[in-house]
């Protein structure tokens, strides 16, 4: 049996179709290549081409493209009855969702705090100042749950256009990830985002309706989204109305 080299990228080679990952037979299916750098513009490169880094530490960098492709639809999200309770008690107690207050905070928060599913076991240093640099120009974003001035959760995300690639999420206070999830998908829905990039197959996030589709589907949609102008990353309490009412609260019986 033959065993198939690993491309290992310099600085101005382009990335290998996504295509020519490793298969499900492999030991890494959807590992692609490995080297080149963490530059802005081969961040972007890399995900406009449907391709993530995910490496640890001391190892180099590895990029993926992972096949099926793990994706969250906004219009198919599932928001259970527990969730929607909780996101209304949460607004009651006065917890608020503000973008990008404190992207650089969310990043390291996600890097040392631990939060469920598989978003975000890879951010090593580089890859924290890596989207640090990335928000800075408009292309990472962060969902962040507030009361007051403490940061109780939030999550991270990278931008093209109407592409959104989920990276990791955070919580300080029990269920505040879920809410800041919730604040995203609503966001998403108000403006078109046609699916939300999970990157890698997770029970968390199947429990909310994200679904492995072919990688071939995953990158034509992708394409067709990177290409359209960026949403607006202001978060609406017309979006709290419009999610929840998936959900209608119960009613109470009449005393």
């Amino acid at each position: 049996m033959s065993t198939r080299l690993l491309p290992v990228l310099g600085p101005l080679d382009a990335f290998p179709h996504p295509s020519a990952a490793l298969g499900e037979e492999s030991e890494t299916p959807g590992l692609l290549c490995a080297g080149a750098d963490l530059r802005p513009g081969r961040l972007l490169q890399a995900y406009r081409s449907g391709i993530f880094p995910w490496y640890s530490e001391g190892q180099p960098i590895l990029w993926w493209s992972t096949h099926p492709r793990m994706v969250l639809k906004p219009t198919h999200f599932h928001l259970p009855t527990s969730l929607a309770k909780r996101v209304r008690q949460a607004l009651k107690r006065g917890w608020r969702i503000e973008v990008d207050r404190a992207p650089a905070e969310v990043i390291q928060r996600c890097a040392t705090s631990p939060r469920p599913g598989q978003w975000g076991t890879w951010i090593v240093p580089d890859i924290q100042h890596a989207y640090q640099r990335l928000a800075l120009l408009g292309h990472v974003h962060s969902v962040e749950v507030w009361q007051g001035d403490t940061l109780l959760g939030g999550l991270y995300c990278v931008a093209i256009g109407k592409a959104v690639f989920g990276e990791s999420m955070f919580y300080a206070e029990n269920d505040a990830s879920k809410v800041a999830l919730c604040a995203l998908v609503a966001l998403c829905a108000a403006q078109g985002v046609p699916q939300i990039d999970c990157q890698q197959q997770t029970e968390h996030l199947a429990r909310f309706g994200a679904a492995p589709i072919p990688r071939e589907a995953f990158l034509h949609t992708l394409t067709l989204a990177a290409d359209q102008p960026p949403i607006d990353w202001h978060f609406q309490d017309l979006y709290w109305q419009q999610l929840l009412a998936r959900t209608p609260a119960p009613h109470t019986a009449p005393t």
